[in-house]
């Protein structure tokens, strides 16, 4: 059986072109308090115009499918932190855009404020690609402005971000924005038909849900002289856990992501597990962990289980199998789309570049006047990585409702920021000693 979803012709993917274009994965802008701009704007045939937050690699390669995705679509204005990423940026897209690159000097705004000053320039969309302790005021400012978003995931470090996002997604909503999220395996063609099949009963009733997600390790960026503290530790976001939320949050979240869809998105009640830091203990690594397994239960008695690590040169598993009473559906990303037991069944459709559905359906949306909300599932898949944070960092049983209400912040308030700033990084937690809050 062949499953067809869309006609659209695979492009490079973001990966890909930010191989290609040299972009190193880093994408970095600061927080204002958020404000109202405006009212949604309706569209039919007018261009659109494109604010992209965060030039790192990430929000390059998304700024590239953004361009792909709508034939009337031009970037307007970037911003960022560091003006080197924002040049690399606007050089990289020039290459493969060319005239669609209609950023003027006035429209490259770089400092705390970038963020509002992209939102304020006249754009419809906003492209949100920022290290994700930025997102919850980010994405709240661009609603309040009556734009549209896409946003990259995960979408808060803590959960008093998750409660922010909520807010933000249930406002776009009653203004009718489109808000998609980079949550791409939802927008996987082959995941789709799987997992749409395990929602129809296809294995009958789901027991167990395993996750993996191991790999190697991440990038790093050695201190240059004259960097500040604060510099030094935007430079390498993704090793302090106020700015990335750890690599549960900001990597093998997608894992749970898939968890959470197939099970509906329905939340569980518990969950318990650990998590260290056995390979990752050098300085530089700033307080993150490199390894956590979590069990986290539902209210029906069945189990999802999440197993996560970045330690070089042991072997790479990113997979999601599902078990049920009348059968199992085995996805092995990239490779392995199969339903066992009574209802037999293999992927063969069509494979899809999922990085550019997630904008080929957000512009679409826009254009037909019938918006997507992707805000609260992305927000809940979010905090359940959070979630297994904790679990790890305290090596207790927490609930959901401990979890959802947590008060924990781990960032500086937005009015703190500037490049003196010395936040103090959190010790490397240890279960056992580190308290839930």
């Amino acid at each position: 059986m062949k499953d067809h979803t869309s006609t659209h012709s695979p492009t490079p993917g973001r990966r890909d072109f930010i191989k290609k274009s040299g972009i190193a994965i880093i994408g970095s802008s600061l927080t204002y308090p958020a404000i109202s701009f405006g009212a949604t704007t309706a569209y039919k045939d007018s261009p659109l115009k494109v604010g992209l937050i965060g030039c790192g690699g990430r929000g390059t390669g998304a700024a590239a499918q953004a361009l792909e995705a709508d034939p009337n679509v031009v970037l307007y204005a970037m911003g960022d932190v560091f003006e080197d990423r924002l040049e690399e940026a606007h050089s990289a897209l020039l290459k493969i855009a060319g005239d669609k690159i209609k950023v003027d000097k006035q429209n490259k705004f770089i400092g705390f404020d970038a963020y509002l000053k992209v939102i304020e320039s006249g754009v419809d969309v906003v492209l949100l690609t920022t290290p994700p302790a930025f997102r919850p005021d980010h994405l709240t400012a661009a609603v309040n402005a009556g734009k549209h978003v896409f946003c990259e995931k995960p979408v808060a470090v803590d959960a008093p971000g998750v409660h922010k996002v909520l807010a933000a997604a249930k406002m776009a909503k009653e203004k009718k924005l489109s808000l998609v999220s980079g949550f791409c395996f939802r927008y996987d063609y082959p995941n789709r038909a799987v997992y749409g099949r395990v929602l129809d009963g296809a294995i009958g009733d789901i027991r167990t849900v395993t996750t993996f997600r191991h790999g190697g390790e991440a990038w790093y960026k050695e201190r240059q002289p004259d960097w500040t503290d604060m510099t030094y530790n935007m430079r390498n976001w993704y090793y302090y856990n106020w700015l990335s939320g750890d690599f549960v949050v900001e990597q093998a979240v997608h894992s749970l992501d898939m968890m959470s869809w197939v099970m509906g998105d329905k939340m569980p009640i518990s969950a318990t597990g650990t998590g260290g830091r056995q390979v990752r203990v050098d300085k530089k690594y700033g307080n993150i962990f490199d390894h956590f397994a979590v069990e986290f239960e539902y209210d029906n008695g069945a189990k999802g289980y999440h197993f996560t690590r970045q330690q070089s040169d042991t072997s790479h598993k990113n997979s999601v199998e599902v078990f049920g009473s009348e059968g199992s559906a085995i996805v092995h990303i990239g490779r392995r789309y199969e339903i066992t037991g009574k209802n037999k069944w293999t992927y063969d459709g069509e494979r899809n570049n999922m990085f550019q559905t997630e904008h080929d359906e957000l512009f679409a949306s826009i254009r037909n006047g019938n918006p997507i909300n992707n805000g609260e599932w992305m927000a809940t898949s979010t905090m359940l990585a959070i979630w297994a944070r904790m679990v790890g960092y305290t090596g207790q049983t927490i609930s959901w409702e401990q979890a959802f209400n947590s008060q924990e912040s781990l960032g500086p308030k937005v009015d703190e920021y500037n490049w003196d700033l010395k936040w103090p990084t959190q010790p490397v937690a240890v279960p056992g000693k580190t308290k839930f809050i």
